[in-house]
């Protein structure tokens, strides 16, 4: 379940509800600041303009997910996109293994190299290098993330030998966003690729590409999450087509399909029960 520009009073109930009704897995998203005025063009939209309004919540994912792991204890957590290289590699180890010891191992690492320069500068990050601090960095926090002692020598991260404590109880995975082919090889390279909106053919292309870039490496007989969010899926037949074709999650916000994106919360709860009724059940009666 998408939980994007959700009022944060709301998403406690709303996760709530999602574990009642049978949804896999919370999505959360990311932006440390709204910048009012930007000259990077939104890469999602045709006209570069960014999706949200100004008054969105943009929590923190992490603690978020301390929040939400409390009132919940099925309920799967991923970002949507994480921009990690915007932040120190050790801080953001941290805390995406502190969730994910607090919350039973509960949580993916959805992350993208980002797209505002604006808001790299804010936190005076190299926006051009991200990519690079991305893969590097990703690096360095699965090893901060094993048990026991680690050290590392990168080309920009270095460290001696150390500990980081909690530690994960299980492999944390990586998901990576994005549509480039660095991105989508990216991905193969980690454990899923996240999507943006896509159609179910287009979202069965990818997945095509991504299953050959797996074996490209020899690993196309490993777990790999393949998570879009599909725009011309309405009926169970639709949603099993997208799973034949190499989807394994989707990503919707429920409510959409019935009173539209700003419903008040007894609609959007409502509308969860709905479609797991209409969608989940049925297509998990299609599945086996």
């Amino acid at each position: 379940m998408v939980t994007a520009y959700q009022p944060i009073d709301q998403l406690v109930p709303l996760a709530r509800a999602a574990e009642e009704h049978g949804f896999a897995a919370f999505s959360l998203a990311d932006h440390v600041v709204d910048l009012e005025s930007i000259a990077t063009p939104y890469p999602y939209t045709r006209t570069g303009e960014r999706r949200w309004t100004t008054d969105v919540d943009w929590p923190d994912p992490w603690v978020t997910v301390g929040a939400l792991a409390a009132v919940t204890e099925r309920l799967q957590f991923f970002t949507s996109i994480y921009v990690a290289a915007m932040r120190n590699p050790f801080v953001v180890a941290k805390a995406v293994g502190t969730a994910a010891a607090l919350s039973g191992g509960r949580v993916a690492l959805g992350v993208g190299v980002g797209w505002c320069r604006e808001e790299f500068e804010l936190l005076e990050e190299d926006f051009r290098t991200r990519g690079r601090r991305t893969d590097e960095g990703l690096a360095l926090m699965r090893e901060l993330w094993a048990p026991g002692w680690s050290e590392f020598a990168g080309e920009f991260y270095s460290c001696e030998r150390l500990v980081m404590r909690p530690s994960p109880p299980a492999p944390i995975p990586v998901w990576v966003g994005g549509l480039s082919d660095v991105a989508l090889r990216r991905a193969a390279r980690n454990d899923g690729w996240i999507g943006d909106m896509a159609t179910v053919d287009e979202a069965v292309e990818v997945a095509g590409r991504l299953r050959a870039l797996r074996a490209e490496i020899g690993r196309e007989d490993e777990p790999f999450a393949v998570v879009p969010a599909l725009t011309d899926a309405l009926t169970p037949d639709d949603f099993a087509r997208a799973a034949a074709g190499g989807v394994t999650m989707t990503m919707t916000m429920p409510w959409m399909y019935y009173c539209g994106q700003d419903a008040p919360l007894e609609a959007k709860l409502d509308g969860i029960a709905r479609f797991a009724d209409d969608v989940i059940k049925p297509v998990r009666a299609l599945a086996g």
